[in-house]
């Protein structure tokens, strides 16, 4: 298959980008690491253009995907025949990989110190929904790295399609490697706990 490449300008990040993302807890220098930026961009859905936050998905260090969300509305899109694949692929080490459901949880992570940390592209299946061999076509696409993997710690959100997710993960990657989280009362991700309770609770 043959993807569009989209076109990626790097730039420093606005005040009110590292406003937005301090209070979910992450820094400054994880979101300039991390070549987030923010951009004017259009969304079918509400049929406009609004200030989006612009999530930078690489493979070997070059762009093959961006991810948009809309910075005062909760609205999501990528970019029209990208390849799908994981964001922080460049991070995956052998040894461990922790696997999250959203981009912030996997730079919640960053910030507890879990470098080895992946976010899956799509978020979580609806609840109990049959398995979609396309809605997982970045676990193909990101198999070389992932096949080596000694321990995968599933974290992602705690509610009902994330448990959905957290199963078909398993079943995909292998329920043997598979390891999984219960998040503290009151939290059903990694932002949650990183929010309410710190980077050092995070990461026990």
């Amino acid at each position: 298959k043959t993807y569009r490449k989209p076109e990626f300008i790097k730039s420093d990040p606005t005040v009110p980008l590292l406003s937005w993302f301090l209070k979910r807890g992450i820094q400054a220098e994880t979101v300039r690491k991390a070549s987030i930026r923010m951009q004017s961009v259009y969304f079918p859905q509400l049929e406009e253009s609004i200030d989006a936050i612009v999530f930078p998905y690489t493979e070997n260090k070059e762009v093959v995907n961006c991810k948009y969300r809309g910075l005062s509305q909760k609205v999501f899109r990528q970019e029209f025949d990208a390849k799908k694949i994981l964001y922080g692929l460049d991070d995956v080490e052998n040894d461990c990989l922790v696997i999250v459901e959203g981009e912030i949880d996997k730079l919640s992570c960053t910030e507890a110190g879990f470098l080895s940390c992946v976010s899956v592209p799509d978020g979580a299946p609806p609840e109990g929904s049959a398995p979609s061999d396309k809605k997982f076509e970045y676990l193909g696409n990101c198999s070389a790295l992932l096949e080596p993997v000694k321990k995968i710690v599933l974290a992602v959100d705690g509610d009902g399609p994330g448990k959905t997710l957290e199963q078909e993960l398993a079943r995909r990657l292998g329920q043997e490697r598979c390891w999984r989280v219960a998040w503290p009362d009151g939290c059903k991700d990694a932002n949650d706990v990183l929010v309410k309770h710190g980077a050092e609770t995070l990461s026990h």
